[in-house]
């Protein structure tokens, strides 16, 4: 994982930020401020907001740390500015259809924006993997969990460069 690039939409990239500039200008300043507190009341082995904020502390700072190092790998690639608009590259939202014509609207984001549960699927999931690349009309086979399927791409769009 080290060696790909982290690619990632300036939408995803934008809420990385907002949620590092959340957590290291508001709550962690408000945590600090409460252990100091929490701290002067006396015994520390028995006070649950000087225990729970040292805890809760060390998941900010952990989230943090991950946040900033996301942020430096990540690659912000704007997919209103791909100029092959026929071809699925990243951040394509394509229209599939299986063999039983079942259709399926994903759209192709980076690791750290994916959710399955809204059609945002990483580009390097296996469904992402197989249909790199393909035009319009294309059959390409995947191998899922469930075992392998074919999709056609039923629809390629990217968002306006306008927006």
């Amino acid at each position: 994982m080290a060696d790909r690039v982290n690619h990632i939409t300036p939408e995803g990239y934008r809420r990385l930020r907002e949620e590092y500039e959340q957590l290291f200008g508001v709550e962690r300043p408000q945590l600090v401020e409460t252990i100091s507190w929490a701290a002067g009341n006396g015994d520390r082995s028995e006070n649950g907001d000087y225990i729970y904020g040292r805890k809760r502390l060390r998941e900010i700072d952990r989230r943090i740390d991950w946040l900033s190092r996301r942020m430096a790998a990540a690659k912000v690639t704007d997919p209103a500015q791909q100029t092959d608009r026929n071809r699925v590259w990243f951040g394509a939202t394509l229209t599939l259809a299986d063999d039983d014509d079942n259709r399926r609207v994903v759209t192709l984001v980076g690791e750290d924006e994916a959710d399955a549960s809204a059609g945002r699927i990483s580009w390097h999931a296996p469904l992402a993997r197989a249909v790199r690349g393909a035009a319009l009309g294309d059959v390409r086979r995947v191998a899922l969990p469930a075992g392998e399927k074919e999709y056609e791409i039923v629809a390629i769009v990217y968002p306006d460069p306008a927006e």
